[in-house]
């Protein structure tokens, strides 16, 4: 996995007057766990744009005061109207320690079924992982020049020396289907989509 060095720096205060302080300079508050103990600590929200606003995951070498711990990003949460980074939750990891988190998948190559007018389907971006982080890849990369119209690549097609796939094994991860084939399947998900969502009742008359 890609390694990201950020420079923070420990919180004295925790309360919610320290928060809103921080957060007013431009600061993102957060926190690791996982460890001996929690740690809390800062650094301005431009140091984690690399580390949010990408498609990649990254195991973080935080430099906490000049001491360097590896983590994870665990959580995440942004303001509701502005999108501003809020809080960070971190996770300390070790190196004989296996960690849980979702890799990008990239396709390598054009489907010969593309080729022949059908549409390719890419239906799982990221696959939730588990293994050591010597073991886990940047991207778990899939070749799909093989694929005909109907042939499809599922979870359990896929091998990691090491990595364990946390999704369920006959979860079609990219295929290629005839164009109708593409618009129905989108049409019927579409559906889906609309009957799940919850009722919303009329406003009462006045």
């Amino acid at each position: 996995m890609k390694t990201l060095a950020i420079s923070v720096k420990e919180r004295q205060n925790v309360g919610k007057t320290s928060t809103r302080a921080l957060r007013n300079q431009g600061n993102v508050p957060c926190v690791l766990y996982g460890g001996e103990k929690q740690v809390t600590f800062y650094a301005h929200e431009n140091d984690f744009r690399k580390l949010v606003y990408t498609p990649n995951t990254f195991v973080v070498e935080l430099n906490i005061n000049g001491s360097k711990t590896k983590a994870i990003m665990q959580d995440i949460q942004f303001h509701p109207v502005t999108d501003k980074i809020l809080h960070i939750d971190f996770l300390e990891v070790f190196d004989g320690k296996p960690i849980t988190v979702s890799l990008p998948v990239v396709l390598d190559g054009v489907a010969i079924g593309v080729k022949n007018g059908g549409n390719l389907m890419f239906r799982i971006p990221k696959i939730v992982s588990k293994g050591l982080v010597a073991n886990l890849p940047e991207a778990i990369t899939i070749n799909i020049e093989h694929l005909s119209i109907g042939m499809f690549i599922s979870i359990k097609d896929i091998a990691v020396k090491g990595v364990e796939f946390l999704a369920p094994p006959n979860s079609v991860v990219v295929a290629v289907k005839t164009a109708r084939a593409a618009i129905l399947e989108e049409e019927e998900v579409a559906k889906t989509e609309v009957a799940d969502a919850p009722a919303t009742d009329a406003p009462a008359a006045e």
